[in-house]
């Protein structure tokens, strides 16, 4: 079946099958950023923008994001530039294993736009919604703020 959807802010129409997990259908479309992690929609890892708000897609159907607009990583970096986000995350040594960076990044990046001067707690929520085994959250709770 065909889907489109704005994909990274380009206008898509793609196919994918009807039981395909959103999750498969970016990676087989080469959008490596968004990681397998449970596949239960409990790590965070596989973590998109959809309409702007973090939501894990290894528990949507591709099918289901047809006349959405979905974000990954890839979206953010202009021109072969870092954003300020992922520069911060370098900056600070947030990076650890960078199996959870993709959807921290994306996670923060949904915070800020919401609010640009976020609180320590709320960083701190919104970073909790994707799970990280290397950092304790310390590093990337100083990269957003």
């Amino acid at each position: 079946m065909q889907i489109n959807l704005k994909l990274n802010g380009k206008q898509e129409l793609l196919n994918c099958e009807p039981s395909e997990s959103l999750l498969n259908f970016l990676r087989q479309n080469r959008y490596w950023s968004v990681k397998h992690g449970c596949e239960t929609g409990e790590c965070g890892s596989c973590s998109v923008l959809l309409n702007g708000k973090l939501t894990p897609s290894c528990i949507l159907l591709a099918a289901q994001v047809d006349g959405h607009q979905i974000e990954t990583l890839e979206s953010i970096t202009e021109r072969h530039k870092l954003h300020p986000i992922q520069e911060a995350f370098i900056d600070t040594g947030a990076i650890q294993c960078g199996y959870c960076t993709p959807a921290m990044i994306l996670a923060a990046k949904e915070l800020i736009r919401k609010n640009d001067t976020p609180t320590e707690n709320q960083v701190k929520d919104a970073l909790g919604s994707v799970l990280c085994r290397c950092t304790a959250y310390v590093k990337p709770i100083q990269a957003v703020l």
